[in-house]
């Protein structure tokens, strides 16, 4: 150890912001039978850490579970099974009272479309000032001052205090909302899809503003979203999630080609943008359904690396570098291209060759003539001449360019 390494002060990890540990939901369908209904999984194992100050982006297909994750952080969905702990204290042991309190004041979500987030019946001024007064802070004038403030944070003009939000545009909407998620000073926020519902033009303007409200204020942000690319430029940690499981985690600056995941690594190389020119991993087989889930790996009905393990086992987390872990049997090898993984999987998938028909046989060389010394085969083993062919028959009908002379006596000359 040098005298520097000696020297330098040691830093402790932050305090867990939010803890989920083996968190599970589980829903009921409305298939099946009148006494047994079929049951939704749409979380399973769910175990992840959110520090203060980070940003945690979310990513995977329509229907993976990121919505489920993001109502589960800020104790909107309560698990089937599992914990969620907020500052090491479970938060679905505390009493009402107090979980109300935790929730509502050190978390906050901002919803896909501000449209129907918002109550359409209740001005500006009304929906920033609710959560004050749910929560008692401050007096009505305090109140009021903080709602100024709060329009001048995200951008709005207090001449909109009055007005509804059918009266304005979307980006002005999903200021409203992001507004009224920080009414309170939480120390989490949780944005799912918040640009999905607006313009291009819109989107750009909302999300710099999430980005400035995160240095300004310190928040610690879990941003969920399709967009992969806008996941990967604005997080510290990427998550991928796949039928309800989160299998992978790593740094946002490692996550495009050094995923260790099959799927991670199908599910960047299909995004625009990412890589040039577009080199997209197939995938082949079934998507399973959250209804009746596959044994074992839920990617394997459709991964190009699945064998009878895969099958038979849910893989263990493996780490791959700090901050990095991922559950494969059969991981992407350190520094294999895409190109490598996209002819893998195409050759896993092409159908195996077929037996080639054997070649025509054919016509039997004529028997060479035998030598002074050697006598002619016998006339039943040597080869038969070919017969001539028959004679055709006489044809009944007269030739075309010869008719038939007339038959009868023959008429007398001329003279």
């Amino acid at each position: 150890m040098t005298a520097a390494e000696a020297t330098a002060p040691t830093t402790t990890p932050p305090t867990a912001l939010v803890t989920l540990h083996d968190a599970h939901v589980v829903h009921k369908a409305r298939t099946g039978g009148v006494f047994s209904r079929d049951r939704v999984y749409a979380l399973t194992g769910a175990g992840l850490t959110i520090a203060p100050g980070e940003t945690v982006g979310v990513v995977g297909e329509s229907g993976c579970g990121k919505s489920t994750l993001a109502k589960v952080l800020v104790g909107i969905q309560r698990p089937t099974a599992g914990t969620v702990a907020y500052r090491g204290r479970d938060l679905w042991r505390m009493k009402p009272p107090e979980r109300r309190t935790t929730i509502g004041g050190n978390t906050a979500m901002i919803f896909q479309d501000p449209s129907t987030a918002l109550n359409r019946r209740l001005p500006v001024r009304r929906i920033l000032r609710d959560p004050l007064d749910v929560h008692r802070r401050g007096t009505p004038r305090e109140r009021e001052e903080r709602v100024r403030e709060l329009m001048g944070l995200v951008g709005l003009p207090t001449a909109l205090a009055d007005g509804l939000p059918g009266q304005l545009s979307g980006g002005q909407r999903q200021r409203v909302a992001i507004a009224r998620a920080l009414a309170l000073e939480p120390e989490l926020v949780v944005a799912d899809e918040p640009t999905s519902a607006l313009d291009v033009s819109v989107r750009a303007q909302i999300l710099n503003l999430l980005l400035d409200l995160k240095e300004r204020l310190g928040l610690a942000l879990v941003f969920v979203s399709h967009d992969i690319q806008t996941v990967r430029r604005m997080s510290d940690r990427v998550i991928t999630m796949y039928l309800g499981r989160i299998v992978e985690e790593a740094p946002a600056a490692h996550i495009l080609d050094q995923a260790r995941h099959p799927y991670t690594r199908a599910l960047f190389s299909a995004t625009p943008g990412l890589l040039d020119p577009i080199d997209p991993i197939p995938l082949v087989g079934p998507v399973p359904s959250a209804t009746h889930p596959p044994s074992g790996c839920p990617f394997r009905t459709r991964c190009w690396k699945a064998d009878a393990v895969c099958a038979a086992d849910m893989p263990d987390p493996a780490e791959a570098g700090a901050a990095h872990r991922f559950r494969c049997h059969h991981p992407v090898r350190a520094g294999e291209t895409t190109g490598e993984l996209v002819a893998q999987s195409a050759q896993s998938s092409s159908p195996p060759p077929q037996p080639s028909a054997p070649p025509p046989q054919s016509a039997a060389p004529a028997s060479p003539s035998p030598s002074p010394g050697q006598s002619s085969p016998p006339p039943s083993q040597s080869a038969a001449p070919a017969p001539p062919p028959p004679p055709s028959p006489p044809s009944s009908l007269p030739s075309e360019h010869h008719p038939a002379p007339p038959t009868g006596p023959t008429p007398p000359a001329q003279p």
